[in-house]
């Protein structure tokens, strides 16, 4: 019965029973979040049946984003609309232009608008890929291209043509980089990443610079640099105004704050995205890696709710990242966030003394393709702490722990 359930439906009643909540629990919570005078105790609860039930279609715009943040997390994630995909059909349907036809306009001393048109989606398209082309494709692809715009800037431009292309050559580097440290390349990735910024602060683009503050934050967050971590989403936040890129900067210092083990910090750093992410349109393209969709904050509070040992709320959001980021065929459009899940599941399994369960999470997420070594070494990192402190004689906790140690080196 409950996978005929809509998921926000099965969903409601997850996050309430992770936190141990009743029914009648779950409405006085509601409330407490309520700025409005809600109906009677006696309505509300047969409300929130209903709505677990799966008796109403969704709730009303009232009550959604109510319901979201009672669960601290987003309307968006809780209840999501479909976002668009770029690809190189919707370059040729909305410019008349293919990679061919691109590529020789660049090579003209002028560029005109709609050259510019196709290049702004070209560049979309590249960081829509992030998530599942292979890292060595995309990196060449995207210094190819990177290659190609900075070009541009020997030709005659206006002023604001200028600007943007210093902005997409910024967005470039910001992919190049992001994907060179997922395959390891510590060094190159940030020399790339500081020729973002610079192009980003050229261009004057907040979310270019912010971007790039949330890299090097990504990069101590991995490595172990807790500090400056904060230290980094200090300095992205200022610059980055009112960009999506503040939410995940705050979600990077959540994320040290949990390792810290300062758990109050770690709450006021996720309510700052969340509020942030609340309060910003919903996106038109969610696949872009540098957009934070809704669904997004959902994985950093998992990883938050691993580091504090809040085992059924990581497990509830585990599974709900893995079910965000799949397809209805079973293809997956976040490999690297279901991966990140699955070593989550691991650690649950493995702290709830179900070994088979946590070596088989623990293996499928060292398995993919597409994977970012460093935040992948990072999260099985907790697992294999679990086994090799519980575990320490079981020959299968073991062979994992050469696997991790495999990866790591």
């Amino acid at each position: 019965m409950t996978d005929s359930l809509p998921d926000w439906s099965r969903r409601v009643r997850a996050e309430r029973e992770a936190r141990g909540w009743s029914q009648a629990q779950a409405v006085r919570a509601l409330r407490a979040h309520s700025k409005e005078s809600l109906p009677s105790d006696s309505s509300m609860i047969r409300r929130w049946k209903a709505w677990e039930a799966g008796e109403v279609k969704e709730p009303d715009e009232f009550y959604k984003p109510l319901i979201a943040k009672t669960f601290g997390t987003v309307t968006h994630a809780f209840f999501p609309k479909s976002g668009r995909r770029h690809g190189g059909a919707e370059i040729l349907a909305v410019t008349g232009m293919d990679t061919l036809d691109i590529l020789s306009r660049l090579q003209r001393s002028d560029v005109d608008s709609a050259t510019m048109d196709a290049l702004r989606i070209t560049v979309d398209r590249l960081c829509s890929e992030y998530a599942y082309m292979p890292s060595e494709q995309l990196v060449q692809e995207g210094r190819t291209w990177l290659r190609r715009v900075a070009e541009l800037q020997s030709g005659r431009l206006t002023f604001s043509q200028h600007r943007e292309v210093l902005s997409l050559a910024g967005t470039l580097a910001l992919l190049v980089g992001c994907v060179e440290y997922d395959m390891g390349d510590r060094r190159a990735a940030e020399a790339t990443r500081k020729a973002a910024l610079n192009l980003g602060t050229e261009a004057d683009n907040a979310d270019v610079m912010g971007w790039a503050h949330e890299m090097r934050a990504w990069f101590g967050l991995t490595s172990g640099d807790l500090k400056g971590v904060i230290a980094a989403a200090e300095a992205g936040t200022s610059v980055a105004g009112h960009h999506s890129v503040a939410v995940q900067l705050a979600a990077q210092e959540a994320k040290a704050w949990a390792r810290i083990g300062d758990r109050r910090q770690t709450e006021l750093a996720l309510d700052r995205g969340r509020q942030l992410l609340e309060s910003l349109p919903y996106p038109e393209n969610l696949e872009n890696h540098f957009i934070v969709d809704p669904s997004k904050y959902d994985f950093y509070v998992m990883d938050c709710y691993r580091k504090l040992g809040e085992q059924r709320m990581a497990e509830t959001l585990a599974n709900e990242v893995i079910r965000a980021s799949t397809d209805f065929d079973g293809t997956e459009r976040a490999p690297m966030r279901i991966a990140e899940a699955r070593v989550t599941l691991g650690v649950v399994a493995a702290r709830n003394g179900d070994l088979e369960g946590a070596i088989g999470q623990g293996t499928l997420a060292l398995a993919g393709e597409r994977k970012s070594l460093p935040s992948l070494r990072m999260v099985s990192q907790d697992l294999g702490a679990v086994l090799a402190s519980d575990y320490a004689n079981e020959a299968a906790a073991r062979d994992y722990l050469d696997m991790l140690r495999r990866l790591t080196a």
